[in-house]
């Protein structure tokens, strides 16, 4: 049998209490299902953010995080975005773009109503160009971005 895939999740869900109790407790189960999900919010212990609140050291930090997230990327094949939101949030953008660049497929899942790109696109027309010159795709539905994972593989 076939391990399962390792898909970085892309998200700004972990800002907010409702985004982090959604991501928790619907979004990474159901990605679960189908991927071996890396999850960028558990790679920093809140005890280092208490820390760099503490000691001034937000810097180091900041490089500290970036380095993983970096690490966590190139150790996938695939990348499940979150492009909810009046616009995509900044660092998933940035995640997409890098893990494209790398040869990861990207998909981004789009359930917001508002329009958040150029005329003809769900999002801003590069983020999307990024994610289907991967090979991915942008979907409307969780169900469909389980499915488009799963269709994905190895």
């Amino acid at each position: 049998m076939n391990p399962r895939p390792r898909c970085y999740v892309a998200s700004p869900l972990g800002f907010s209490e409702a985004g982090r109790h959604y991501y928790a407790d619907v979004y990474l189960p159901a990605l679960a299902a189908v991927v071996e999900p890396v999850d960028p919010w558990g790679l920093t212990d809140p005890a280092e953010i208490e820390a760099a609140d503490r000691d001034g050291t937000h810097r180091e930090l900041v490089a500290a995080i970036g380095a993983r997230n970096i690490e966590a990327i190139r150790s996938c094949t695939l990348l499940a975005a979150n492009l909810d939101g009046q616009e995509v949030d900044s660092g998933t953008a940035a995640e997409i773009g890098y893990a494209a660049a790398l040869g990861v497929r990207c998909f981004g899942l789009r359930t917001d109503l508002r329009e958040a790109g150029e005329r003809g696109a769900h999002v801003n027309l590069q983020v999307e160009a990024f994610i289907v010159a991967s090979g991915g795709a942008i979907v409307r539905s969780l169900d469909a971005l389980v499915e488009a994972l799963a269709s994905a593989g190895p």
